[in-house]
């Protein structure tokens, strides 16, 4: 097996060219557990309460324009005929702003199916903001799909603003969106920092949730903070850690994270573009297991940078506002009953498997799937498609459980 590294994709359009997805493959259930000593190129297992499916894809060279089919374990049984395309492009039938404090202003947006199934999509960073791409993981026929930008994100106001900007407010803003849009309960899709504020979400709010989506599974800790952002990381990426570590004096080198929270509340906004462009382009340039020019260049962007490295760095330097390092682990109990599917890279690099198997160790009605040559990124072929079908076996169950 040939091995590709991959890291974060804060960015949630599609970049990758849509024509390399495999139209005609097939999901895979897997129907027990398959012990630690036999996990290779694929690995899954499932539960009794709740379903949760862990997959984990990548995109082949030009060479390897296909799945490889020959690597499926023994175990997996296929269900035919489940759709793994991204739909087209559509526009949304309507949007909005809805005012959810004195300060902040979130934008919003619904598409698909008025009367379908409602989707909540809860994108990553924090401070990456939505975009058209992401209607494009859900049946637009089936599913009412709602994206919002977070506090100080995209389209939301006051820009890369922090003051009043933590998980909990954004857990109240997720409620006073569904409660205007009159949704009473909805599905929950979130990757990355998504997939860390959809645990949060449905570890409040259970009884709202139908189902979830999880994609590059992130708890927040300090092991997985460190990892990324104190030197870990730069043993797979050294010359693209060079520039973000070249910023910081040697002398406060001791914590890059601190060194770019202070560069980033810095007086001076020239000193904040400067360590947001040096943040983001960190990230973007480990954001996909074979560089995207495309996405590396929205670290050039001033505006995108800023609220992207301020909102970030701000969550990590406040431990994502939860009172434990574990939290979301210790509050698995909550969720345990609902249908999940996790989509998790093998060579994720930003946020790394083990946050997903310690997931799937605390959750061990877990459905987890490895597939061997994919990272973080949601945007490449492999995850997109696994993404996809996530979306296809929720809905499936929603359809033979009926209203």
């Amino acid at each position: 097996m040939t091995m590709r590294l991959l890291g974060l994709c804060p960015n949630n359009s599609f970049a990758a060219p849509l024509l390399s997805f495999v139209s005609n493959s097939h999901y895979r259930h897997c129907p027990r557990l398959f012990p630690v000593s036999r996990v290779s190129n694929h690995f899954c297992v499932s539960g009794g309460k709740g379903l949760v499916l862990a997959a984990q894809f990548g995109y082949k060279s030009d060479s390897q324009s296909e799945f490889q089919r020959k690597d499926l374990m023994a175990g997996e049984k296929e269900i035919p005929g489940i759709n793994k395309t991204p739909y087209p492009p559509i526009e949304p039938y309507s949007t909005g702003l809805l005012k959810v404090s004195d300060l902040h202003t979130i934008y919003w947006e619904q598409s698909g199916n008025p009367a379908g199934h409602p989707v909540v999509f809860l994108h990553g960073g924090p401070g990456g903001g939505t975009a058209p791409g992401n209607r494009r993981f859900f049946d637009p026929d089936f599913y009412r799909i709602i994206l919002f930008d977070q506090r100080g994100a995209g389209k939301s106001t006051p820009h890369a603003c922090l003051e009043d900007n933590t998980t909990w407010d954004l857990i109240d803003d997720i409620e006073k969106l569904r409660e205007h849009l009159k949704i009473p309960e909805w599905q929950v899709f979130g990757g990355s920092w998504g997939s860390t504020l959809a645990l949060a979400y449905s570890q409040t709010h259970p009884e709202k949730v139908t189902g979830l989506v999880l994609r590059g599974i992130f708890l927040l800790r300090k092991k997985e903070i460190d990892w990324f952002y104190e030197g870990g990381a730069a043993a797979i990426y050294p010359d693209a850690w060079e520039t973000f570590r070249d910023l910081i004096p040697e002398s406060e080198r001791g914590c890059f994270v601190d060194a770019y929270c202070k560069r980033l509340n810095s007086s001076d906004m020239e000193t904040q573009y400067a360590a947001a462009r040096a943040w983001t382009k960190w990230e973007m340039m480990t954001a996909h297991l074979l560089p995207n020019e495309e996405n590396i260049k929205r670290g050039e962007d001033d505006k995108f940078s800023l609220a992207f490295a301020r909102i970030e760095n701000h969550y990590f330097v406040n431990k994502g506002f939860f009172p434990s390092d574990s939290f979301l682990l210790d509050n698995i109990d909550k969720i345990r009953h609902i249908n999940a599917v996790i989509v998790q890279g093998r060579y994720d690099v930003c946020c790394p498997m083990m946050s997903a198997w310690d997931l799937h160790k605390v959750w061990p009605e877990a459905e987890l799937k490895i597939i061997p040559d994919a990272g973080h990124s949601a945007n490449e072929p492999g995850v997109a498609a696994e993404l996809v079908a996530a979306n296809e076996k929720l809905k499936n169950i929603l359809q033979k459980n009926g209203p």
